[in-house]
């Protein structure tokens, strides 16, 4: 088990992961009649997705196997927690790790862990105000819901794409690639709310064949070599809602969630290996 596991992180380091997440993302796009319906089937068999929560349930409705992957659920599927002073989770999955971050260091395993500033984009200025915050990790696996919603109210203040790997983001990989989310390709959001700077980080992964936010459509791909930066005029920024979509991975990924110092209390019951639902409680605002 031990040989296995080392020769799957090796052959993450030999593979053109660029390339092949390109590849694949090209054949997901694509509206394939009979073979998208088998591959959409033979999916929903092998990583039990429940259809019951889809908005359209029936898998022949979906033509491509990115719409089938990128699925919008019912309308009651996922409750939002109510009350100004809750923050809602945003997205399906499994807590990774939530923590401080100490030090401008980010937990990402046992034994590992990165710089807040550089998973950021590396502007010190920008990640100043998350320095001693809190973070949340949230892996999301193939069987998952895939749309990211905002935990808080938020208007959008900056959005940066930063290039890099695309080493999957599974646990097996967290745990013995370093510096795992701060080297892979990823989008960076950042907005204003009520608790104050929050950050969310769309992080790409092998066979992850694009990253979308609702303002600004598809971010990557295309994949670029330079980092790049578009900052917002707070009168004509996109303003959303507590619940409101902000994103989407075509295949799936990590989310890390960065709040300003003392302005959130996380739930402590939310550890490691720990399943989320989008719209339950994540935490609450801590009160002035």
């Amino acid at each position: 088990m031990i040989m296995t596991d080392h020769l799957k992180i090796l052959l993450q380091y030999l593979l053109p992961k660029h390339l092949l997440s390109r590849l694949i993302g090209r054949l997901a796009a694509m509206e394939g009649g009979k073979l998208t319906q088998w591959l959409i089937r033979r999916f929903i068999r092998q990583y039990r997705v429940d259809m019951s929560e889809a908005l359209h349930e029936d898998p022949t409705h979906y033509a491509s196997f990115n719409d089938f992957f990128t699925r919008a659920l019912k309308e009651d599927a996922r409750p939002l927690v109510a009350g100004e002073q809750l923050l809602a989770m945003p997205v399906d999955g499994a807590i990774s790790q939530l923590a401080p971050i100490s030090q401008g260091r980010i937990i990402q395993a046992k034994g590992h862990d990165y710089s807040a500033r550089t998973l950021l984009g590396g502007d010190k200025e920008l990640a100043a105000p998350f320095m001693g915050g809190d973070f949340a990790t949230i892996y999301l696996a193939p069987r998952d819901y895939h749309r990211i919603h905002m935990p808080i109210d938020g208007v959008l203040k900056t959005m940066i794409y930063v290039p890099g790997e695309l080493f999957s983001v599974n646990p097996l990989t967290a745990s013995r690639v370093p510096e795992l989310f701060a080297r892979n390709e990823r989008v960076v959001c950042i907005f204003d709310t009520p608790a104050g700077p929050m950050s969310l980080v769309l992080v790409g992964a092998t066979i992850v064949a694009s990253i979308e936010t609702v303002w600004a459509g598809t971010v990557t791909p295309p994949a670029g070599k330079r980092i790049q930066r578009w900052d917002y005029d707070p009168a004509t920024a996109p303003r959303l809602a507590k619940g409101d979509e902000m994103g989407r991975f075509k295949l799936g990924s990590t989310v890390v969630c960065l709040f300003a110092p003392g302005s959130v209390t996380l739930s402590e019951s939310q550890l490691p290996g720990t399943p989320t639902r989008m719209g339950t409680e994540f935490g609450r605002l801590n009160q002035d």
